[in-house]
């Protein structure tokens, strides 16, 4: 018998008895409750149903963890792997034993963690599975489905190993993350960002929002500080939480879509947009 509930649209962990709706698809950033009405599964129902995992590598020590058929909001787990140890950034909202296996002979686990609520997935199955933490920002602590004495709360940043560890950079969620993963990229650099910036499809830009479904706009001053703790680190590649890329000179891609967005939501190109220079743009006659 399931001893937690999954929510089908978001794929995120409750504890029994389930909410009557998932905070996390009623709130604003998501607003994603079905018109039928919440509805809840469980490993066992999606196991029944044929729900997979799949795996790729698309580099040295890091492999990419997604679900067939896509589950709730579909992410891309990235696994990372250090000589101490890996860490399960973004997990999804199911496991089972044949990728337990792969991640159990890459070595110890240091930890599951999230980007944001929005990716805490099944986190504490996965952690009790593999005998791991969870780590979660406490920035983010009232979003939690479910409790354990595995969660470890930090509140800036958290060093797994040498030349891996999580730091907040905020936006998103107050408490939205990233990893900086210093030998990743043949050493260049790997930030696992999930959707704290979210890699464009161009693969030169990144988008900064609020809420990506709803498209909530950040402050300027907000992305202003994203973009000055992102410049705190060194890296050439960016992934994003849907295995989204921008494979080479990203910090530099993540400063120039910042100085971006900041025009234009200060207003500096609000001549090219018709509104105005137009009647229509003037209260009155």
């Amino acid at each position: 018998m399931s001893t937690f509930s999954i929510c089908t649209t978001c794929a995120v962990e409750y504890a029994l008895p389930a909410p009557q709706v998932c905070p996390i698809c009623a709130e604003e950033r998501e607003n994603m409750v079905p018109a039928t009405g919440q509805q809840w599964t469980d490993l066992q129902q999606l196991r029944a149903q044929g729900q997979e995992l799949t795996w790729s590598e698309p580099e040295s020590d890091r492999a990419q963890i997604g679900t067939d058929p896509a589950l709730g909001i579909g992410q891309t787990a990235q696994l990372v792997t250090t000589a101490a140890g890996s860490l399960l950034w973004d997990p999804p909202g199911y496991l089972d034993d044949h990728i337990l296996t792969r991640i159990r002979a890459r070595g110890p686990v240091l930890a599951v963690a999230a980007s944001h609520p929005h990716m805490f997935g099944v986190q504490l199955a996965w952690a009790e599975a593999l005998d791991a933490p969870v780590l979660v920002c406490a920035a983010d602590e009232q979003w939690l489905g479910r409790r354990s004495d595995r969660i470890q709360f930090y509140t800036e940043s958290h060093r797994l190993t040498s030349g891996l560890s999580i730091h907040r950079i905020g936006g998103h969620f107050p408490g939205s993350a990233i990893v900086h993963w210093a030998d990743g990229a043949d050493g260049r650099g790997v930030i696992l960002c999930g959707d704290t910036v979210f890699p464009n499809p161009d693969q030169e830009t990144v988008a900064f929002l609020r809420s990506y479904p709803n498209n909530i706009p950040l402050s300027a001053a907000v992305v202003r500080g994203m973009a000055d703790r992102l410049a705190q680190f060194s890296f050439d590649r960016l992934v994003g939480n849907f295995a989204n890329t921008i494979d080479a000179d990203a910090r530099r891609s993540v400063a120039r879509s910042a100085e971006r967005y900041i025009a234009w939501v200060s207003g500096a190109h609000d001549e090219q947009t018709g509104v105005l220079s137009s009647p229509f743009g003037h209260a009155g006659p």
